[in-house]
C-alpha cells in the first residue's frame, strides 16, 4: 500500500487500457457494452468498456487531487511521474490504433488536468506553507 503513494493512478489506468484494448483480434473491445439498462423514459442506457475506463479515471483523478496536497520530496516524484504518464498517453493517443477512441482521449485530457492541477496544489499548499513560517 506504501508503494501506491508513489504511483500516478493514471499509470495504472493507461495499463488496464492497454491490456483491454489490445485483447480482441481484429475488433474493438473498447466498445464492447458491460450492460445496459432500460430507463423510465424509454431510452436505453448502455456502459461500455470505454466509458467505463473514464468512469475509473474520473475515481482516480479524485484520488490524484487528494494526493497532490501533500508536501513531501515524494510528491515532487510523483508529479515528475505523473508527467511521464502523461506524455505516453499522447504519443498512443495519436500513434496507436486501439487507443485512438474519445474514452481514450478523455483520460488524455484527464492526465492532463492531474498534472496541472497536482503543480497548482502543491505551489499553492507550499506557498500556504512558506507563509505561515514567516
Amino acid at each position: 500500500m506504501h508503494l501506491l503513494k508513489h504511483v500516478p493512478l493514471f499509470a495504472v489506468i493507461l495499463i488496464i487500457y492497454n491490456i483491454t484494448a489490445f485483447m480482441g483480434e481484429g475488433s474493438t473491445p473498447m466498445e464492447a457494452a458491460l450492460f445496459s439498462l432500460n430507463l423510465v423514459s424509454g431510452a436505453t442506457l448502455t456502459l461500455t468498456l470505454d466509458m467505463f475506463m473514464v468512469l475509473l479515471g474520473l475515481l482516480v483523478m479524485f484520488i490524484e487531487l487528494l494526493k497532490a496536497t501533500r508536501s513531501s520530496v515524494a510528491s515532487v516524484i510523483d508529479h515528475g511521474l505523473s508527467t511521464v504518464v502523461l506524455i505516453v498517453f499522447i504519443l498512443e493517443l495519436i500513434l496507436v490504433k486501439n487507443t485512438g477512441t474519445p474514452g481514450f482521449l478523455v483520460l488524455t485530457i484527464l492526465a492532463f488536468l492531474d498534472v496541472v492541477a497536482g503543480f497548482t496544489v502543491t505551489i499553492s499548499s507550499a506557498r500556504r506553507d512558506v507563509m505561515v513560517e514567516h
